[in-house]
């Protein structure tokens, strides 16, 4: 599976231990983040990131800023993407379960990094149920 990753300043340590966590487990990472704390901008991260979504080039995309909230919001510019801000694992498997999201966003300033690793791994070992759901995400795009 092929996973891409972008963060802000708020997020290397996340992006470290989330990547290494993705290695170990055989996923094929691309990472968009940047590694130091110096002031950056979350979209030159999180467009990326969608972007390779978006086309198919990526399976999952993971996206890391303070809040989560400003990299979510510009990863949903793109059409196909439907990014969830997660702060605990059971938003990550309802966001995949009933949106079928395919980019977690991971607010840093509010989150551990074991609880960003934790949601992580539910988002991507939890399946899309459909049904009823479907139709509500095909009515998602404009």
């Amino acid at each position: 599976m092929k996973i891409s990753i972008g963060n802000d300043h708020a997020g290397p340590d996340y992006k470290k231990a989330i990547v290494d966590m993705l290695q170990a487990k055989g996923y094929e990472v691309t990472n968009y983040g940047t590694d130091t704390t110096a002031s950056v901008d979350y979209p030159d991260f999180g467009h990326p990131v969608a972007t390779d979504v978006a086309e198919g080039k990526a399976d999952f995309g993971i996206i890391i800023c303070g809040s989560g909230n400003g990299i979510a919001m510009t990863a949903n510019k793109h059409q196909k993407v439907r990014a969830a801000l997660c702060w605990m694992k059971e938003i990550a498997a309802l966001a995949r379960q009933h949106n079928d999201a395919n980019i977690i966003s991971i607010p840093a300033r509010y989150t551990s990094v074991a609880q960003a690793v934790e949601m992580v791994e539910t988002f991507l070992n939890t399946d899309f149920e459909g049904g009823r759901h479907q139709t509500r995400v095909d009515k998602i795009s404009c």
